[in-house]
């Protein structure tokens, strides 16, 4: 049987202005000693680890770079000795300029060098094809000029005491002690995404969900009955149509923490918003277990363009 090994990396890119005003796209990679290969930063999972938690990590450990992730572009597969094979999910991610040049890169004995390349002469650079394959992925994207993108994560909330079992109103039913430890377990990779704005339900279980995140991250939380479920069942979507709008014009990452039956409807906001299709991928995203996520990428500068790509965690604790 064939073993699976799980890694994770990014490709890096900033813009870089040049003295007569016009700028260029330059891309990250790395050189590393052992193989003598030239490719991007990126590692295998450390133990209880997910991907976009690796791929934040590794990025760091080589290159100094502290990122986010934006887009996923792609997957990569390769055998490996012994019966193995290697699994390798990349994102896109956006390093502001003036962090890339302060950047404490050290040498080591993995990566001995890091350089950042224009755009269009990172392709013949790279030394194996499947790395060449993924860039085209990105390539395409900056051609569309559709690299600089942001985020909407939809969430739904962790677990929360059963109806049954609560005196209190649905609204202030809170928690059970499985669902803080889901709220908990949500900290590390929601913030590989690096959420700034957040929202969630007036309900006690959707501020307690995002809570543990927005303390460690010194976030605030903004409480809106606008995607709670009180507003949802008497059929008020007025305020989550407002609310979709203003998340998508302010062009930042944000996060929006509901209920089961709300997130669908949020969804389809957020198509219509950005003039995407609708369909069965929507519910898709949002058909999710307690403490599950979506994230949906939208480009920053084209957010007419519509939803890139979505990705879906369903929360293992």
């Amino acid at each position: 049987m064939t073993e699976e090994v799980f890694a994770a990396g990014t490709v890096c890119w900033t813009r870089d202005f040049l003295s007569d005003g016009s700028e260029r796209i330059l891309v990250l990679v790395i050189h590393r000693p052992k193989r003598r290969d030239i490719s991007f930063p990126k590692g295998k999972l450390d133990a209880g680890e997910s991907l976009p938690q690796a791929a934040v990590r590794e990025t760091r450990e080589e290159t100094g770079l502290k990122v986010r992730l934006d887009q996923h572009i792609g997957t990569i597969h390769y055998d490996l000795a012994g019966n193995r094979r290697k699994t390798v999910q990349y994102w896109a991610a956006h390093v502001p300029r003036r962090k890339a040049l302060e950047a404490s890169f050290q040498a080591n004995d993995e990566v001995d060098a890091i350089e950042w390349v224009p755009l269009e002469e990172v392709r013949e650079r790279l030394t194996y094809a499947a790395d060449q394959e993924l860039f085209d992925v990105f390539l395409k994207l900056a051609e569309r000029d559709l690299i600089d993108s942001f985020s909407v994560t939809l969430l739904r909330h962790a677990k929360a005491l059963p109806r049954a079992q609560s005196d209190e109103p649905d609204h202030l039913r809170p928690l059970t002690d499985f669902g803080e430890a889901q709220a908990a377990a949500l900290v590390p990779i929601l913030t590989a995404f690096g959420p700034r704005r957040l929202y969630t339900s007036t309900a006690v279980r959707c501020v307690s969900t995002v809570s543990p995140f927005a303390e460690r991250r010194e976030k605030q939380v903004r409480q809106t009955d606008a995607i709670s479920q009180d507003a949802w069942d008497a059929g008020d979507l007025d305020g989550m149509r407002e609310l979709v709008a203003s998340v998508v014009g302010h062009g930042k990452d944000a996060l929006l923490c509901s209920h089961r039956p709300v997130l669908p409807d949020l969804a389809r906001e957020l198509a219509l918003a950005t003039g995407s299709r609708t369909g069965a991928y929507l519910e898709e995203a949002t058909t999710l277990p307690t403490a599950g996520f979506s994230v949906f990428h939208l480009s920053r500068r084209h957010p007419e363009a519509g939803i890139l790509s979505v990705e879906t965690y369903p929360l293992k604790h």
